[in-house]
């Protein structure tokens, strides 16, 4: 049976519904499993997890450990072997490939490693076009996008294409684009990997300040201690499993 997730209206409304209660995020006995020749390679073995309203986590783990696929597999990217993944109550695993495409246009926002700016459109045009496939009109885009833009200090780069930009500065774009339709959800796959220490901590402090202040829930893959030391909770993903990280033991790299 497909279940589809509540339709958004075209009303100039910035938000999301938010949950009333429980997690945002639950996830049940998910394991994914790759066919790689005549082996298969389990990433992910019965995952069972929440994430809740408003909080800020970690997944720490070296390449391949299943950081991203786990992001893939909760917004509905990739299809997990067996279980199943709610993203505020729908079930993400019941829903058929348009229906999962509206959840994450409407839900869910992503910051990734490389930017995946639209290289054709200006930075005002990457940052409305989320909220016009949203059916938003124009001059809400616009006027929404403005204001992210000022949030990220590039404003003033409104009408200048991607390249002509620094990794950081797409970086801040990327973000604004990714937080333009009021997601309650905020995907981040190694957000700062492509970047030098000092611009990633400043990309990092404008992502942190921005869904704190609208109270997104913040899910981060990433490899880096002392990003996870920001974090309410941290995950190591390790073995298909995901491990608590309490001590700073833990966060070693």
């Amino acid at each position: 049976m497909t279940v589809k997730p509540g339709s958004k209206s075209s009303s100039n409304s910035s938000e999301s519904s938010i949950p009333t209660g429980g997690a945002l995020v639950q996830i049940e006995n998910l394991s994914k499993v790759f066919q790689e020749g005549e082996m298969q390679r389990t990433v992910l073995n019965q995952v069972n997890l929440t994430f809740e309203p408003g909080e800020f986590v970690v997944l720490l783990g070296h390449s391949g450990s299943g950081k991203s696929t786990l992001l893939n597999l909760i917004s509905g990217i990739d299809q997990p072997s067996s279980g199943i993944v709610k993203v505020n109550g729908v079930s993400v695993t019941e829903l058929d490939e348009r229906s999962r495409t509206l959840l994450r246009r409407d839900q869910i926002g992503f910051v990734f490693q490389f930017f995946n700016l639209i290289p054709t459109l200006t930075v005002l045009e990457n940052v409305t076009l989320p909220q016009e496939l949203a059916g938003r009109s124009s001059q809400f885009a616009q006027q929404s996008a403005m204001k992210l833009l000022e949030q990220v200090e590039l404003a003033d780069r409104k009408d200048t294409f991607p390249d002509k930009l620094s990794g950081g500065q797409q970086q801040r774009v990327a973000i604004a684009r990714a937080l333009a339709h009021s997601p309650l959800l905020v995907l981040a796959d190694e957000p700062t990997g492509n970047l030098d220490e000092e611009t990633g901590q400043r990309v990092l402090e404008i992502l942190l300040d921005l869904v704190r202040a609208t109270n997104k829930t913040l899910v981060m893959a990433t490899h880096n201690p002392d990003i996870a030391r920001r974090a309410d909770r941290v995950l190591r993903v390790q073995d298909g499993q995901l491990i608590p990280a309490i001590v700073p033991s833990d966060l070693a790299a």
